[in-house]
């Protein structure tokens, strides 16, 4: 019998990814953990292992084409088996759901070991032994969407939905499950204690049989925000509407830190300044919990670990690996994994763990010649700095006592820009965490010296 395998569910709240680039084509011999194709989820691109030994009858997708976990995403004629034979009866096999196999279990995955989706509802609902109202079979709908109506005791055997191809979307049951409890339409007011946010997923603009290419001052152009750009703006969509946020404007010296750079570049060791600020991070946060929290309902939750957030600009979108244990790396090793991590991101060959467990965040537009700028939190992390162009200031550096004449010269000055969340983090704690940072940055000696020991 051939194996169908299962687009798996690779974990971190993935529910689908975009097939980027098939490795192999039909009729091509397969070992098992090989390679058969590239797929985009909204944190990576991650290379698909076959799970069997065998030969390639059907590729289920075209480049391009969404896979939603649980669907057919190949089929193999397992050794023994006629691979031509399999073929010719692969298309109305894939007709309807196949019964998942019995027997061994592939549990490799793209990011270490999951099991293979088995119990996993596809897109088109699959019959269980007492269906509740939000798996009801026939639906189309994903694992969020059905999770979502189980949660707001929504039956989508009711609900019509509105996404491609009469897809159920999270605002779909949002709706009803508004409509049953009598509360206010998303955007008409918020939502009844103790329930869930509105969704802020982006709702796909309906389809109709003419497309406009143009308008009434000339021809337009249409993009599809999918993968990681999506995300992001969902996430940050979510941020800006869920968290009060304050941005305070500071000003570093950094004269005597950007000397040492230059000295240890003569050293043949790169260090970016955006390694200090991280080591600054690591140590300041550490007199500071306010700072590094989240909010879970009505409790400010302050991590004990200090991790630290680098935004990076790829050409899919924003992506923000994290340096662990800022407090215990040095300067150098900081700057050495920055480094790393930026290439991986940039390449969408980074390694999903490597973009959770962050407690801070640091976005640097100072490479473009931005200066101050207003950064959106990375939500539900409750601050955020934003890092712009160094510059030289003529500044003041003393007046003779004697002839009262000042003495003029120039200084480098980095602009800092902080926002927090103003339901956690007051004015003044976010004033008083900002003038240690300072301190520290203008003082790099205490950067350099040894990291804490690991554990604090």
């Amino acid at each position: 019998m051939p194996y169908e395998f299962r687009f798996p569910d690779v974990g971190e709240g993935i529910h689908e990814g975009e097939l980027v680039k098939w490795l192999v084509k039909e009729g091509d011999q397969v070992n098992a953990d090989q390679s058969i194709a590239e797929v985009e989820t909204d944190k990576a691109v991650v290379e698909m292992p076959s799970p069997k030994k065998g030969a390639i009858t059907r590729l289920h997708f075209k480049e391009g084409d969404t896979i939603t976990v649980g669907q057919v995403f190949v089929t193999i004629a397992l050794e023994g088996e006629d691979a031509k034979a399999v073929s010719a009866s692969a298309p109305a096999a894939a007709a309807s759901p196949a019964p998942v196999p019995t027997g061994e279990v592939y549990t490799g995955s793209v990011v270490g070991f999951v099991e293979e989706a088995k119990e996993v509802s596809p897109i088109y609902g699959r019959p269980q032994q007492a269906p509740s109202p939000s798996s009801s079979p026939g639906v189309q709908a994903t694992l969020a969407v059905r999770k979502l109506a189980q949660e707001r005791k929504v039956d989508l055997s009711k609900v019509k939905g509105t996404g491609a191809g009469g897809r159920i979307t999270e605002q779909d049951v949002l709706t009803v499950a508004q409509a049953q409890e009598g509360a206010p339409a998303p955007g008409q007011g918020s939502p009844a204690a103790g329930q869930p946010m509105r969704s802020f997923a982006l709702q796909p603009k309906p389809k109709s049989a003419h497309v406009r290419k143009y308008d009434f001052y000339g021809f337009l152009e249409r993009q599809q925000i999918r993968g990681v750009k999506r995300k992001v703006a969902e996430h940050m969509t979510e941020s800006f509407y869920t968290a009060p946020q304050v941005t305070n404007f500071h000003t570093a010296d950094i004269t005597q830190l950007e000397k040492n750079r230059e000295q240890k570049k003569a050293e043949g060791k790169q260090v970016t300044a955006l390694a200090y600020i991280v080591r600054a991070l690591g140590i300041a946060l550490q007199k500071h919990p306010a700072i590094n929290s989240t909010l879970e309902g009505d409790e400010a939750v302050m991590k004990k670990y200090y991790n630290i957030g680098v935004a990076v600009d790829t050409d899919d979108g924003l992506i923000v690996p994290v340096v662990k244990r800022s407090n215990t790396k040095a300067v150098e090793q900081i700057a050495e994994e920055i480094r790393k991590l930026s290439d991986e991101a940039r390449s969408r060959k980074i390694n999903l763990m490597d973009l959770k467990g962050g407690g801070f965040t640091v976005s640097n537009l100072g490479m473009f010649g931005v200066e101050h700028f207003t950064p959106i939190l990375n939500y539900p992390e409750t601050a955020l700095l934003g890092v712009g162009r160094t510059k030289d200031v003529l500044t003041v550096l003393g007046v003779d006592k004697g002839s009262s004449q000042a003495r003029i010269g120039p200084r480098k000055m980095i602009p800092l820009s902080f926002t927090y969340d103003h339901r956690v983090i007051s004015g003044a704690d976010a004033a008083r965490f900002m003038q240690d940072l300072v301190a520290l940055l203008e003082k790099p000696e205490e950067l350099e010296k040894a990291p804490d020991a690991v554990g604090h």
